[in-house]
């Protein structure tokens, strides 16, 4: 698929081809690139966002078993008459 930008700040351009040259790539090797790269770039950062939620999700319900042991611990001490060490 073929796209066209118009009104490109000519100093934004140099600074491109500068770029470009650098990597010994053309231009529009270059700006495909980095196209390209800016398309995944949005979809990592929505996957690692998911993953985030995810992650406090499973502290939280960890932290809540956690709690829920402890207080089983603490039934079957006093069932059993045991003292904490």
């Amino acid at each position: 698929m073929d796209m066209f930008l118009r009104n490109i700040d000519p100093i934004a351009v140099k600074k491109i081809d500068e770029i470009a040259k650098e990597k010994k790539i053309s231009r529009q090797e270059f700006l495909k690139g980095q196209i390209e790269t800016l398309a995944v770039f949005q979809e990592q950062k929505d996957c690692e966002a998911e993953l985030e939620r995810l992650i406090d999700r499973n502290i939280k319900m960890m932290e809540r078993c956690a709690v829920a042991i402890e207080t089983i611990n603490g039934f079957i001490q006093d069932m059993t008459g045991e003292d904490e060490e």
